[in-house]
């Protein structure tokens, strides 16, 4: 028994040695594998921003570093939002100051400056009209590009989140297999082969190279609490982008449709219509300037970022991983290599020891133990489950996919998202001067449906060429009517016995005609000569020559006053 053990043992060495250096050879090709590096290179917009002088409320010099955490940082942010606040004060001044010198203007309003007064309020309209939909337009591409670029920054989180998540379970499984099973199933065998003093040398072996797995599984790092502040930053950003998405879109919605109805009050000469859209443009006016100071401080505080992100973030790790963890997944160049390869390689080679271990015992101690090929069994697929879960460890923690992640979220959220920020500015101040030209437009038009009112109340309401007489008719009957001259005569004989007199056919053009029965009540009984191109002699006169005619010289005198004679 003796010779067949030492016969064994001799052949197990063997064969432990040509699979340990097979497998460390076949991890270190692995892991010296190039990687991919894609240098990250900030926009030449980012740059600009970033130049961008940061100044304290007292207007002292502030460090452009991007800290969000330091006070004074944060009040050269607040300053931006203060120059936009000071850009409304001028803007309201000037409306102001406009608006008096409008309204308290006068001037003579002739009808050679009528024309042009109306041509210049409607070309005023246009071109506040344009510039309010080309304000939407651009408002609307910088909204999405800015929503592109922060949903991308979420995709690539949610994904190294997904590989810090992959590494701490299979981290913790591995750990689980050789401290737990792995022990149970030695415990049980030892029971078995506790006549065998080789065998209990090779499962005492096997139980060390189990220890040196947990230990070089414990020596990596956990990310338990990155995955944690990269959930709560991922569902931060998440509720803050819906937000901001949709209070721009309505936004986008309220300017079009007060510029719409605005410019329809202007149409229809509505004064109410106008005045209540024109309060409406000057509130629009103030979100304009606030989603200005918005953009501004979010596009220069974010472009700080990205101009040096490796930086901060390994300010801001120190406490959660090593430097030298961090640095190798941001820069991940083929000079550097993984702080992880001696961990992974003495896991690999503990592996394929015990595997080697295990298949010897299988192949010369289950003959004579046939009770221990059940746990044999158990710890091969133990092992051969923890060797799968080694190249899964070893992918994950391999810089590539994390530094492709980092990638991804710095081009969203510097190029996109940025990009989508100085868009969003553009519409603000394109949408602040649109309004402000449709509340300059705003008193001349007032005074131009004013004057136009005045000029038709100075004609008399009795003339009947007067334009307004149908409508002045229809408000007042009893004023607008004219009787016929033949309603008094009822008593003194039959009114079917009258009869006009012929029409005398007139060269005169159509257009210069006038229908009388309109102006006459709209009795088709009265005459419907045309008065214009012949010469004839007012409404009065003409009744006066039918009374002659008819015999009621004295009753014509009667109603119509001594004029009739």
């Amino acid at each position: 028994m003796g010779r067949g053990g030492a016969g064994p043992d001799r052949v197990l060495s063997r064969l432990v040695g040509a699979a340990v250096a097979v497998a460390a050879d076949r991890l270190e090709l692995l892991q010296a594998m190039p990687a991919a590096r894609v240098e990250y290179i900030a926009p030449w917009w980012v740059v600009w921003l970033h130049s961008v002088p940061h100044l304290g409320l007292r207007l002292q010099r502030v460090d452009s570093t991007f800290s969000p955490g330091d006070e004074t940082y944060q009040e050269s942010l607040l300053f931006l939002g203060v120059l936009a606040a000071i850009g409304l004060g001028l803007n309201l001044i000037f409306l102001a100051i406009y608006l008096v010198c409008t309204c308290c203007c006068r001037r003579d309003h002739t009808a050679q400056s009528k024309q042009p007064n109306s041509c210049c309020v409607t070309w005023t309209a246009v071109v506040a009209g344009l510039l309010c939909c080309a304000a939407v337009g651009v408002g609307f591409y910088g909204n999405s590009e800015t929503n592109d670029g922060v949903y991308q920054l979420i995709y690539s989180l949610d994904n190294a989140n997904h590989t810090f998540s992959g590494i701490d379970d299979l981290v913790s499984g591995n750990t689980q297999k050789m401290k737990v099973d792995l022990e149970q199933h030695l415990a049980r065998l030892s029971e078995i082969f506790a006549a065998r003093g080789d065998y209990i040398q090779t499962l005492k072996f096997m139980q060390q190279m189990a220890g040196n797995v947990v230990n070089q599984l414990s020596g990596l790092p956990v990310w338990r609490e990155v995955t944690t502040q990269l959930t709560e930053l991922s569902h931060q950003t998440v509720y803050v982008e819906h937000y901001r998405w949709l209070s721009y879109l309505l936004l986008f919605i309220l300017d079009l449709v007060i510029c719409l109805v605005t410019c329809l009050g202007l149409a229809r000469r509505s004064k109410g219509l106008l005045a209540s859209m024109l309060c409406c443009g000057v509130l629009t006016l103030i979100l304009s300037w606030a989603s200005l100071a918005a953009d501004t401080a979010a596009a220069v505080g974010t472009s700080d970022f990205c101009v040096a992100p490796d930086i901060y973030i390994l300010n801001n790790t120190r406490s959660q991983v090593s430097s030298e963890v961090a640095h190798y997944y941001l820069h991940c160049s083929q000079s550097l290599s993984s702080p992880f390869q001696q961990s992974l390689t003495v896991f690999q080679r503990s592996l394929t020891t015990m595997q080697i271990q295990v298949v010897g015992l299988l192949q010369f101690a289950v003959p004579l133990f046939p009770t221990a090929e059940k746990d044999l069994l158990g710890i091969q697929i133990l092992l051969n489950s923890s060797e799968t879960s080694l190249h899964q460890l070893t992918a994950m923690l391999d810089c590539r996919g994390l530094h492709k992640d980092y990638l991804d979220a710095l081009t969203g959220i510097c190029y996109d998202g940025i990009e989508g920020l100085l868009f969003l500015g553009l519409f603000s101040i394109l949408a602040a001067l649109a309004f402000s030209t449709l509340t300059c437009a705003g008193p001349r038009a007032w005074k131009h449906f004013i004057n136009r009112g005045r000029d038709y109340d100075d004609i008399d309401d009795d003339d009947p060429f007067n334009p307004q007489a149908r409508r002045i008719a229809a408000h007042n009957p009893m004023r607008g009517q004219l009787h016929s001259f033949c309603s008094y005569s009822s008593g003194l004989g039959s009114q079917c016995s009258l009869h006009p007199p012929t029409q005398t056919i007139s060269n005169a053009p159509v257009s210069e005609y006038m229908n009388q029965a309109v102006l006459f009540g709209g009795n088709p009984r009265y005459e419907n000569v045309p008065l214009i191109g012949r010469g004839s002699p007012p409404p009065t006169k003409r009744r006066q020559q039918l009374c002659y005619q008819i015999g009621i010289k004295a009753d014509c005198h009667t109603r119509h006053g001594p004029s009739a004679t």
